[in-house]
Formats: structure tokens, sequence, C-alpha cells
């Protein structure tokens, strides 16, 4: 897949994708965040997928505003500790760092952190697509 020149690495620019760039996503927990709620447990605290969709939400914070118009990042790799729990109520923040670009894929650090300790980390890697040429490979795929 083609890209622009400033996505390609190594390309500095305002548009580019650059080591030390970083993103946050943050989230007071909720009920519905919890690990009954969606599935994953039965103890009432921050649930591991929700703490996973912080992470994608802080990647696409720290990627996505810097592609041009037509150009999206999908999440490929995922891996990360759960280390704390964290109650309902409790306010946690992510923060997800690139540390590397090579061609299309991104890769970055990733950690959340409730209001008293880390609760998770690990690292996470990002493909940049072309979102028509990427939605037209789907519908092939349904024979649309």
């Amino acid at each position: 897949m083609d890209l622009p020149a400033q996505l390609r690495a190594g390309q500095p620019g305002v548009a580019g994708l650059q080591v030390g760039l970083s993103g946050h996503a943050e989230l007071i927990v909720g009920e519905e965040h919890t690990a009954p709620r969606v599935g994953s447990g039965l103890v009432h605290v921050l649930a591991t997928p929700v703490m996973i969709n912080l992470f994608e939400a802080a990647a696409l914070d720290a990627v996505d505003k810097h592609l041009p118009e037509g150009y999206q990042s999908l999440g490929t790799v995922l891996n990360v500790r759960h280390i704390a729990a964290t109650p309902v109520g409790m306010k946690v923040s992510s923060v997800a760092n690139i540390i590397r670009v090579e061609g299309r894929t991104v890769y970055l650090a990733v950690e959340a952190r409730d209001e008293k300790e880390l609760i998770g980390e690990g690292t996470h890697e990002r493909v940049v697509v072309n979102v028509e040429k990427f939605s037209q490979r789907v519908q092939r795929k349904l024979g649309i």
C-alpha cells in the first residue's frame, strides 16, 4: 500500500509520525466499565477489556491526528499486563507514546494509572491504512 511521503518512516514534518508523540485518554470508572458488566469476571472493578479500550483510545490520540485525510490507524498487536484493580468512582488515565515507526507500522508503549498507582502497562502496534482501500477490501470479503 502506498503511503504519502509524510507517512514514510524517517520523514520529518508536522503531518509525520515521529518517536515521542503521545496521546491520552481517561475515564471515571462506572458500573458499566466493570468486569461483571462486560463479561470478564465477577468483581466490580475496572474490567481488563475496558483498560485495553483506554490503551486503544490513547494510541488513536497519539497517531491519527497526525495522519492526512483519508488515512487512519488500526490496532494489530497488543501485549499488556493488568496489574492492579481500580474501584468504581475512581479516575483512570492512559498514555500511549510512539516508540518506533517502521513503514506503515507504529509501535507504542502504553500505560494506565488510577488515582493511586500504575494499573496496567504494555506495548501496542498499529498499522496505517488508506480508509477507502481498506473498506473496499472488507466489502470484497463480504462478496459485495
